[in-house]
């Protein structure tokens, strides 16, 4: 019996846009070939849709700790979130969005199946809700509380990877340029990026405090930090930064400073954002996949209603070095 991969796989678009387009989904924007395509390819499979009661009545909720601002600035809490509205819109399940900041959240998630919470939440907000529902899965929220459901990635093997790489290059001098996040009241966010990033250069007695620059994780703080990194008396030969849009701010700071990446300084980037392959040089970066971590959420929460399931988990994803051209060996004079 065909199924909706094999008819994406026939038509040449995603499962994704199968179920939304067979469905007639109002909200999808896709071409009238596209649409045909997709028709033909399910009439020559002779494929038919299936009907669930449990899928048609599934409400998942999605609570957002990034405005959509935010979102703009840096892709990766978009990708974790089209990671489980594609999930969604693929197997059938109304979605109801809301931000942490709407004053009325409460009542919109009311009688939702399960809540997927995107991002950093206090323990008051966390609290909240579990009150609300039983069924809750937090992505990319790394707590140590084993009575919560988390997704999250493994950000420390993930920078040492791209430190060692480094290391295997020559590079002693390597500088870090990430940025500072808050709970709402002002309480910290721990960043294993950051903490590995200390930890290994403390380990190898290659740490300097003027190489360490944090502000916010966007391309202009990038730009900005860069420019205050490259006037140090003594310039670091590479720089880790912990987003791919700081470190697009880097190379536009390094270029206007008159060098060149990987030739006078090399850098690494963090999550592997479309335009990291594009950029001039093409941007070595560790790969962050939040589009697999949004799906696996939507998928664990998913199954944790359909099984009653009521054992926590934590789960953690695998990040991996993406090599390209910004990186080269150190000069030695």
């Amino acid at each position: 019996m065909a199924t909706i991969k094999d008819v994406a796989k026939l038509a040449g678009v995603s499962p994704a846009a199968v179920s939304r387009i067979l469905n007639d989904d109002p909200g999808l924007s896709a071409k009238a070939s596209t649409k045909k395509r997709v028709f033909e390819a399910a009439k020559q499979l002779n494929y038919e849709k299936k009907r669930s009661v449990s899928k048609a009545t599934f409400t998942m909720g999605i609570v957002q700790w990034f405005s959509a601002e935010d979102e703009m600035r840096d892709s990766y809490y978009l990708m974790i979130r089209k990671g489980v509205e594609d999930y969604c819109v693929a197997h059938a399940i109304n979605v109801v969005r809301v931000f942490r900041t709407d004053n009325d959240y409460r009542d919109s998630l009311e009688g939702v199946d399960g809540i997927v919470c995107i991002g950093k939440f206090s323990m008051e907000h966390i609290r909240d809700f579990m009150d609300l529902n039983e069924n809750v899965v937090f992505l990319d929220m790394p707590r140590g509380d084993y009575n919560i459901t988390t997704i999250t990635m493994d950000f420390r093997n993930g920078v040492r990877s791209a430190l060692d790489y480094l290391t295997e290059l020559g590079h002693e001098k390597i500088a870090y340029i990430g940025g500072k996040e808050y709970i709402n009241g002002g309480e910290p966010i721990y960043d294993e990026r950051r903490e590995t990033y200390l930890r290994y250069m403390k380990e190898r007695n290659k740490f300097k405090k003027e190489y360490m620059l944090e502000d916010s994780f966007n391309t202009t703080s990038g730009y900005e930090l860069c420019k205050k990194l490259l006037s140090c008396r003594t310039m670091p030969t590479a720089i880790f930064a912990a987003s791919d849009a700081i470190a697009f701010g880097v190379i536009k700071a390094v270029k206007e400073a008159g060098l060149k990446i990987p030739k006078d300084i090399s850098l690494v980037g963090f999550n592997n954002e479309e335009m990291s392959e594009f950029t001039s040089p093409s941007l070595t970066t560790i790969d962050a996949p939040a589009y697999d971590m949004g799906q696996h959420g939507a998928n664990l929460l998913y199954g944790m209603t359909n099984f009653k399931n009521g054992t926590p988990l934590k789960v953690k994803i695998p990040c991996r070095l993406v090599t390209r051209e910004s990186c080269g060996r150190v000069k030695r004079n």
